[in-house]
C-alpha cells in the first residue's frame, strides 16, 4: 500500500468492515511506540472533562455560603 502525494492511503474493505468504519466516520491516530495507530475517533470526552464541561460556570456569582446550602440540598 502506498501513501499519496496528499498522505492519503486507501483502507481496505475487509478492515473498514470489521471496524465499523463508514463514510463519514471521524478518526484519529494515535502514537504508539514505532507504530500507527488509525481508530474511530471518540464522540465525547472522558466523563471527568464532561463533567467539568457542564459545571463550568455553573456556579458564578454564588457565595461559598450558597454553594454549601445547594451541596446539602437546601434552598
Amino acid at each position: 500500500m502506498n501513501i499519496t502525494s496528499k498522505g492519503q492511503v486507501t483502507i481496505p474493505h475487509r478492515i473498514r468492515r470489521r471496524c465499523g468504519l463508514k463514510p463519514g466516520t471521524q478518526v484519529e491516530f494515535v502514537l504508539e511506540g514505532d507504530k500507527v495507530v488509525i481508530r474511530p475517533k471518540r464522540n465525547g470526552a472522558n466523563v471527568a472533562d464532561v463533567w467539568v464541561a457542564e459545571a463550568t460556570g455553573a456556579l458564578k456569582g454564588r457565595t461559598t455560603a450558597g454553594i454549601m446550602r445547594l451541596t446539602r440540598g437546601e434552598s
